[in-house]
């Protein structure tokens, strides 16, 4: 794991100078690491689905200090373990991040700054304008509400007096 340090006076992990070189989440993403988006049905949802945003990184049980590093590195996500049951003998860990607003505002700016070298890239920019057509809707969503509850405040005011 690479440390780049961006002051001399750096002494140890606590220190905010001290930061992962972020070519080494970039190239520890493109080979462990995917962007994805799943729907699936969901009652409690208006449209009868939910759609799931995902940014995550695979490694497994002994690599745990590279995801918390990583961890570290955006300030936000959970490091899930995937217990197996077969031949292999360490449990899968990955670091997850679902947050919307953490995707919107760690996550995305920091690939769209540091690009990805492989085919992980055209992902990416899947994952990406899926993610932001989700975003508009959202606000589109909103603003009707908005408007109906203007107009239903109107109607009121209209019918009281």
């Amino acid at each position: 794991m690479e440390i780049m340090t961006h002051s001399k006076k750096a002494s140890g992990a606590d220190n905010q100078q001290e930061r992962l070189n972020p070519w080494w989440i970039v190239g520890f993403t493109d080979g462990e690491g995917c962007f994805s988006v799943s729907r699936f049905k969901n009652p409690t949802c208006k449209s009868g689905y939910q759609t799931l945003f995902e940014y995550v990184v695979t490694q497994g049980e002994r690599s745990r200090k590279a995801l918390e590093a990583i961890q570290r590195y955006f300030g936000c996500g959970h490091i899930y373990i995937n217990r197996r049951y077969d031949n292999h003998n360490y449990n899968l860990l990955r670091y997850c991040v679902r947050r919307q607003d953490d995707l919107r505002k760690k996550i995305v700016p920091f690939f769209q700054k540091h690009w990805l070298q492989s085919t992980k890239r055209e992902q990416f920019e899947v994952f990406v304008h899926k993610l932001e057509s989700k975003s508009s809707e959202t606000i589109r969503r909103a603003s009707r509400k908005r408007k109906d509850i203007v107009r239903s405040r109107k109607r009121l005011r209209v019918n009281t007096n």
